[in-house]
């Protein structure tokens, strides 16, 4: 089966509210044999496009990270990290590993485990050491993932003030100018798409609809900050087909040059 068509949308829809990035984890509690497995079994399975994957690494990662301007914002005690590569001769794999490996985070937040988006801040020969990479792979970005304490840390706190990131743009700041005569559905995928994660929350998508679709482009300027945009993109793609699924509605994606991401259109 196309792993496509068993999306677990449901939970990955709540998920999508309830995920949010923590940095430091309670060493003292390791990650449940049950939800290894599951792990292992998600990057095994949610593999929908050829060349993006995900490796689950159960082993202490604290010193693949740096953490920012002085090591504020540095990732501490994880027990495992997961890995998301894309191999650099396949079309658009930029925005497919983003879709892949946000699909295995969305799963580790059901599963009640914390995790963190990591993309420019860690040291990437350390993480290699762990990964069997093959030719003209690249390693895109890795997230700790484990126990969270209940309550954040001071750093986490003052992190989760930098870039604003409970902050989020409008859908008209956004680029959409018909908001109010959309279908829920299509509210909804790019509500949900506008909750993605990003790096330094910078939210470089912009996006376009009509009853039957939604295109999403790159709508920022400027460099890539060390970590692509694209990739940002494809995080905000699966959101949106994951709303789209929770709605009723199977679409299908096509990827498009630059600046246009991909547009998904309505099936059936």
């Amino acid at each position: 089966m196309n792993t496509k068509e068993a999306i677990p949308y449901s939970r990955w829809y709540h998920a999508i509210q309830k995920r949010g990035a923590r940095r430091h984890f309670d060493k003292n509690r390791l990650i449940e044999p049950g939800s290894i497995t599951a792990l292992e079994n998600i990057c095994s399975w949610f593999t929908p496009y050829e060349g993006a994957r995900a490796v689950f690494i159960q082993h202490p990662a604290e010193d693949i990270f740096k953490g920012i301007i002085g090591g504020v914002g540095k990732i501490k005690d994880p027990p495992a990290f997961i890995a998301f590569i894309g191999m650099l001769e396949i079309d658009s794999i930029d925005e497919k590993s983003g879709y892949t490996g946000e699909g295995v985070i969305l799963e580790a937040t059901t599963l009640g485990l914390d995790t963190c988006w990591v993309a420019g801040t860690y040291y990437s020969e350390r993480a290699a050491r762990f990964l069997d990479l093959k030719k003209n792979e690249k390693l895109f970005a890795v997230s700790p993932v484990g126990y969270a304490f209940s309550d954040k840390s001071f750093e986490e706190k003052l992190m989760s003030g930098f870039g604003a990131a409970k902050k989020r743009h409008s859908p008209c700041r956004l680029g959409v100018i018909n908001w109010e005569e959309l279908p829920e559905w299509v509210q909804k995928s790019i509500d949900a798409a506008r909750h993605a994660p990003s790096a330094i929350n910078r939210q470089p998508w912009g996006f376009s609809a009509d009853k039957t679709g939604i295109t999403i482009y790159v709508r920022t300027k400027g460099g890539d900050l060390g970590f692509s945009k694209r990739f940002d993109c494809g995080i905000a793609m699966l959101h949106i087909e994951v709303a789209a699924l929770y709605c009723g509605i199977k679409g299908e994606w096509e990827f498009l040059r630059n600046p246009q991401v991909a547009h998904f259109h309505k099936v059936g």
